[in-house]
């Protein structure tokens, strides 16, 4: 038997006999634990936690709550990272350009639409000048909360799409802001790129701009359809008038347009005005809902049909020509820079007045451009221009630039390479009369002084010839004749002689003050001045005129009436009125230039139906025709030129419209008149109020006495060995007339008011004919200049060049001098006193002419 004690078969810490004692004598007698369900514990005496069967079937695809709320964690950690990252890195960006493009606007007097230069047809305003009326509709119609909600309005995206489900019609989830900024900073493509953009950038921009300034950049730059970029141009686009003048039910039809603008528009498509109207209504009825209108009136409204769809305001037509013009004047006038005004966004109004400016067009269209045929080779050369002042304030009412700026881009109101011809003889006048200037002889220029009128006679200073011996229309020698009757039928021979006894630098200084510019081509101070060598535009001796129409005040013309940007009017130059010359010195050149229209060369002009003054004229070679004319209410000028339309250069008329010969008492004072007429219709006729000196009258010497003609007669020395230019006016008086010419009759004639003819008598000793092609017009003949002279105007010209006489041009002038000059042969005689030959062969004889020149 063994001595060890028996083992336990138990736990070691199971008491027994000859067992291991406690060390904690407490613990020896513990209370057996409860049996487990597996009946197992660990080692230390603890419980084993028993395993979890096996998900199997369909629920392994189920996330474990465990794994959800890590998910959720996760993702939202991931989401507000990308947000703050996303705030940090997105920048507000600048405007894209499409968004900040505008137009100039162009707008006629009273506020209609001329035209508009950009391709974008937006006009920003500021939001002030926006009615509530029409803010509240567009609210009402996209955002009814916007001035509460945040930039970002979760509750607007439910509600959008729980509407659009539930059929209460389409309304954008996105709040004005991110529409804004969608139009204003990116663009429309929908990508998730653009949308993230779209967030960040709305957040910040709600951050730094208040409501008001994101309302007004939403209504700027959100598109309404018919081409029309913003509430303003949506406003013209629809109701044609400005944004300030809609009423309630208007801005809520614009407001419906931000839906769906193209579908919306009734008018292009009818078919769609159940659903337009219905829209309409939800708008109206949303701001009652909002209390922004009343039920009543929402209950009185009925809808308001837009206007018919208008082409796009482009520059055709008359449009190009008038925008044109008005930047060259806001150019020269240091307004604004051209690169300044092409930036866009400017509202320009003009003085054009929109009754005038068509009637302006209108005249034109049936006294010029009906009367051309494609037939006519000259008729493809004809271009027509004028402008029309206001003599009470300077303004221009009306412009005609030419045919379609986008055929002939040139602008014919405002171009200055025509020749103005004998509508600058009246300045001539005015200034004899201003300066009180004399003859050579020291009598006073009057409308009854008398003057040589003798076809090309010699031009006389103070110390001798001037070498200058301008030829009259046709040859003519009108003997002794009044300053009126030599206005009346435009004798060159007297108005050159007149510029040298006023003085060619004085003429000059008058032609500036009465408003021609300085810098006008070939207004040089010479006696040729009087002829009307210079190129003034249409514009500008509109303004010349207008200075006699308003007895001797000039005021800068002007074509801008006032201009804005973004709502601020910018400043003007001031314009300030002056005295050119006297009162009576106007006043007396009026008097004269009413009897050219009474019974000169402008009594065409007396179609107007009013009291009237003006002046024809005619440039070298037929090249341009002139009528220059005033009432008391209006200066208006009217050219026909001769322009090839392929090389562009001036081209003689010879032939157009049917006619022989273009002169300015033809097609233009015709236009003038009929202009005239139609644009003062409905106003009082009114006469003018003259304080004229026509000065004493002065013996004729074909009917005085040898003592009297002789005093007379020492002023005006006959003519000398030059010839150069004829004055083109058609007059009545001692000369064959042009229709007699080509029926083969030899009478003498005028013009009557309805472009007839009048018989008149002859006062010298006719010339021999001259032959005619068998068209009627005359065959052509060389001229030649004098150095130094240009060839000047010709009153009613280019009735195309005259054959020479016995060999000799310009008709028998190797008569005796008691022949050529009847009752002027003391003069003659005089001139032999000074060792002039009885008969004088002259160089010009045998040089040769002007191409073009009778």
């Amino acid at each position: 038997m063994s001595d060890e004690p028996p083992q336990n078969s138990g736990d070691p810490g199971q008491p027994g006999s000859g067992g291991w004692a406690p060390r904690d004598p407490s613990t020896a007698a513990a209370t057996p634990r409860p049996p487990q369900p597996d009946g197992a514990r660990d080692g230390k005496g603890r419980k084993k936690r028993s395993k979890r069967p096996k998900r199997t079937g369909w629920r392994r695809a189920v996330p474990t709550w465990r794994m959800t709320l890590a998910g959720f964690l996760f993702l939202a950690l991931v989401l507000v990272g990308g947000f703050i990252a996303g705030y940090q890195l997105v920048d507000i960006p600048a405007a894209n350009a499409s968004a900040t493009a505008q137009s100039n606007v162009y707008l006629y007097e009273d506020g209609t639409v001329i035209a508009r230069d950009g391709e974008i047809n937006r006009e920003n305003i500021p939001l002030r000048k926006i009615p509530r009326t029409i803010q509240h509709a567009v609210l009402a119609a996209e955002d009814r909360d916007f001035y509460s909600e945040d930039a970002i309005d979760i509750k607007a995206t439910l509600r959008a799409g729980w509407n659009t489900a539930t059929g209460k019609g389409r309304q954008g989830g996105s709040t004005i802001t991110q529409q804004y900024v969608k139009n204003y900073y990116l663009g429309q493509e929908q990508t998730l790129v653009r949308k993230a953009k779209e967030l960040f950038i709305s957040i910040k921009l709600d951050r730094e701009q208040s409501k008001d300034e994101i309302l007004e950049g939403y209504l700027n730059t959100s598109y309404f359809g018919r081409n029309a970029y913003g509430i303003q141009a949506a406003a013209h686009a629809y109701y044609g008038k400005d944004v300030d003048r809609l009423d309630a039910g208007e801005g809520a039809y614009l407001a419906s347009l931000l839906n769906a603008p193209s579908s919306y528009d009734v008018v292009a498509h009818p078919e769609n005005k159940p659903a337009v109207l219905a829209r309409w209504k939800y708008v109206l009825d949303g701001m009652v809902k909002q209390h922004w209108l009343t039920p009543a009136d929402r209950d009185a409204m009925t809808f308001p049909v837009p206007g018919k769809v208008k082409p796009a305001t482009a520059l055709s037509g008359q449009r190009g020509y008038i925008v044109k013009a008005v930047n060259d004047y806001l150019a020269a006038h240091r307004i604004i820079g051209e690169d300044t005004l092409a930036t866009g966004g400017y509202r320009i109004t003009t003085t054009l007045q929109k009754k005038k400016q068509h009637a302006l067009v209108d005249a034109v269209k049936d006294n010029v451009l009906a009367k051309t045929s494609e037939d006519r080779e000259a008729d493809r050369n004809v271009r027509a221009g004028g402008a029309s002042i206001d003599p009470a304030n300077g303004h221009v009412v009306a412009l005609y630039g030419g045919i379609d700026y986008t055929r002939q881009y040139v602008n014919n109101a405002t171009r200055r390479d025509y020749q103005v011809g004998s509508t600058f003889k009246p300045i001539v006048l005015a200034a004899a009369l201003a300066n009180g200037s004399t003859t050579q002889k020291g009598r006073a220029i009057t409308p009854n002084t008398r003057y040589d009128g003798t076809n090309e006679r010699t031009v006389r200073g103070a110390t001798g010839s001037t070498g200058y011996s301008p030829a009259n229309e046709d040859d003519v020698d009108y003997g002794s004749i009044t300053v009126r009757e030599a206005t009346d039928k435009s004798v060159n021979a007297v108005y050159a002689q007149m510029a040298q006894d006023v003085g060619p630098d004085e003429v000059k200084d008058t032609a500036i003050a009465l408003g021609i510019p300085r810098d006008t081509p070939d207004l040089t101070a010479s006696p040729s001045i009087a002829l009307g060598p210079a190129t003034a535009s249409a514009v500008d001796m509109a303004s010349a005129y207008a200075t006699l129409a308003d007895h001797g005040k000039q005021r800068p013309y002007t074509l801008v009436a006032k201009i804005s940007k973004n709502g601020d009017a910018l400043p003007l130059p001031a314009r300030t009125t002056r005295r050119a010359i006297s009162r009576e010195a106007a006043d007396t050149t009026t008097s004269v230039l009413r009897s050219v229209v009474d019974g000169g060369t402008g009594t065409a002009a007396q179609g107007a139906g009013r009291p009237a003054a003006g002046k024809t004229g005619t440039a070298e070679e037929d090249k341009a025709a002139w009528f220059a004319g005033y009432t008391p209410d209006l200066a208006t000028v009217i050219a026909v030129m001769g322009q090839d339309p392929e090389t562009g250069v001036q081209k003689p008329l010879y032939g157009a419209l049917g006619l022989a010969r273009m002169n300015g008492g033809g097609a233009p004072a015709q236009t003038w008149a009929a202009y005239t007429r139609a644009a003062l219709e409905g106003t009082e006729v009114r006469d003018f109020d003259l304080e004229a000196d026509e000065g004493p009258e002065e013996p004729d010497p074909d009917e005085s006495d040898g003592e009297e003609e002789t005093e007379n007669t020492e002023d005006t020395e006959e003519a000398g060995d030059t010839r150069d230019t004829r004055d083109a006016d058609k007059t009545p008086g001692p000369r064959a007339s042009r229709e007699a010419r080509e029926s083969g009759e030899a009478r003498e004639s005028g013009e009557g008011q309805d472009g007839t003819r009048t018989t008149t008598e002859s006062s010298r000793v006719p010339r021999t004919p001259r032959t005619t092609a068998p068209d009627g017009i005359a065959n052509p003949g060389p001229r030649r200049e004098t150095a130094g002279q240009r060839s000047e105007d010709r009153e009613n010209a280019g009735s195309a060049p005259r054959t020479p006489d016995d060999n000799r041009p310009g008709g028998d002038r190797n008569r005796p001098a008691e022949e050529e000059h009847g009752a002027w042969g003391e003069v003659h005689g005089a001139r032999q006193e000074h060792g002039a030959p009885e008969e004088e062969h002259h160089p010009a004889d045998t040089a040769p002419l002007a191409p073009g020149r009778t």
